[in-house]
C-alpha cells in the first residue's frame, strides 16, 4: 500500500536512505516510536495486511489486559453513576461493595470486559493504522503533514465506529452484571436472562450512546497522544528521540498517554454515564435517562473515571509500543515538514 507516511530502512546512514526512497517519503510520522529498535529486521512490510494484523494484536493485548486489570475500579465507577446515594464516592463505594459481596464481588463482569475490550482493541488500533495510511494517501504528502491532527482525528473516529460494534454486546452484559443487584454473577447467567427479558436489542440498545462516549474518547486518545509526544520530545526531553534508549522512550509514551487519558475521561464521561444508566434500566431510552438524572447527574463518578482512564490510556500506549518493539513491527519516525517546507 502506498503511503506518504513512511517506509523504514536500515542502512547506517538511515535518514539519507529514507529520503532516497521516493515511494515512502520520510516527512510524516504518527509520533511515538522506539527508534532504538529500528536496527532490527522488521517482521513485516509497513502497510501490509500482516502489519495491520500485528497492530491489531497489539491492540488486543493492550486494551484487553488493561481493562480487565481495572475491573474493580470500573465496577465501583459504574455503581456510582447509577446509584450515587448508596455508593457516595470511590472509597466508600469500595467499602460498601466489599461489605455486601466480599472481595470476589469486585471482580464481577471481568469476563465480558476481557472479551469485549480485546475485540475493541483489535479494531481500534488495527483500523486506526489502516485509516491513517488511507487518509494520508488521499491528502497527499504536504497536506498529510500540515493537517496531521485532523488526520489523526478522522482515522481514530473511523476506527472506533467499527470497533464499538464488536464491543457493545459485551459492554451491555458487563454493565448489567455490575449495576443490577441480584441479576447475575457471571456472563453465562446474564446472557440468557437478557435475551429472555429484552431480546437481542438488550445487547445493542446502547450502541449510539457508546459511540457518543467512545468516538470522542478515541479521537482525543490518539490525536492528543500523538501531538503530546511531539511536544515532549521538542521541549522537555533534552536530546533527540534517536538518542534515547528504549526505556526512556517508553517513559515518554507512558507520560503522554496519561496526559491524553485525562482529557479523554472528561470529554467522554457524560456519555459513559448514559451507557451505564441505559443498561441498568430495562426499556429506558436516552431521553428518559436524561430527564431523570439531569445534566449534573451525567458527571457523577468523573473522579474515579479520570483515575481509571488516565491509567488505562497510559498503560495501553505503553503496552502497544512494547508489543511493536518485541514483534519488530515497523514504527514511523518523528514528524518533520516536507523537504523544502517550513513547520
Amino acid at each position: 500500500m502506498y503511503s506518504p507516511f513512511y517506509q523504514l530502512r536500515k542502512p547506517v546512514d538511515q535518514q539519507n536512505a529514507i529520503e532516497n526512497v521516493q515511494q515512502f517519503p520520510a516527512h510524516l510520522v504518527p509520533g511515538r516510536t522506539i527508534a532504538a529498535a529500528a536496527v532490527n529486521e522488521d517482521s513485516c512490510e509497513f502497510g501490509s495486511p500482516k502489519y495491520f494484523a500485528l497492530c491489531g494484536l497489539g491492540g488486543v493485548i493492550s486494551c484487553g489486559l488493561t481493562h480487565t486489570m481495572v475491573t474493580p475500579l470500573d465496577l465501583v465507577k459504574c455503581r456510582l453513576q447509577v446509584n450515587p446515594g448508596k455508593y457516595k464516592n470511590l472509597l466508600y463505594g469500595f467499602k460498601v461493595t466489599m461489605a455486601d459481596e466480599g472481595a470476589r464481588g469486585l471482580a464481577k463482569g471481568w469476563a465480558p470486559t476481557a472479551i469485549g475490550y480485546s475485540i475493541q482493541g483489535l479494531g481500534k488500533f488495527g483500523l486506526y493504522e489502516y485509516f491513517k495510511i488511507l487518509y494520508a494517501d488521499l491528502l497527499g504528502e504536504e497536506k498529510a503533514y500540515y493537517w496531521r491532527t485532523s488526520l489523526y482525528l478522522a482515522a481514530s473516529a473511523s476506527a472506533e465506529l467499527f470497533a464499538d460494534v464488536g464491543l457493545v454486546p459485551l459492554e451491555s452484559i458487563k454493565v448489567k452484571i455490575q449495576t443490577t443487584p441480584g441479576f447475575a454473577n457471571t456472563m453465562r447467567e446474564a446472557v440468557p436472562k437478557m435475551l429472555q427479558q429484552e431480546g437481542v436489542s438488550a445487547f445493542f440498545k446502547s450502541l449510539v450512546p457508546l459511540w457518543m462516549r467512545q468516538i470522542p474518547y478515541t479521537m482525543m486518545k490518539f490525536s492528543c497522544f500523538e501531538r503530546t509526544v511531539e511536544l515532549i520530545y521538542a521541549h522537555v526531553v533534552p536530546k533527540p528521540r534517536a538518542d534515547c534508549t528504549k526505556g526512556e522512550q517508553l517513559i515518554v509514551t507512558f507520560a503522554a498517554g496519561y496526559i491524553a487519558g485525562v482529557f479523554c475521561a472528561v470529554v467522554s464521561h457524560p456519555a459513559d454515564t448514559l451507557v451505564s444508566k441505559l443498561n441498568q434500566e430495562k426499556g429506558a431510552s436516552s431521553v428518559d435517562v436524561l430527564k431523570k438524572i439531569g445534566f449534573g447527574g451525567l458527571w457523577k463518578g468523573l473522579g474515579p473515571r479520570i483515575i481509571m482512564i488516565g491509567t488505562l490510556t497510559a498503560l495501553q500506549w505503553f503496552i502497544y509500543d512494547f508489543v511493536k518493539v518485541t514483534l519488530n513491527i515497523p514504527r514511523p519516525l518523528p514528524p518533520a515538514p516536507p523537504k523544502g517546507k517550513s513547520e
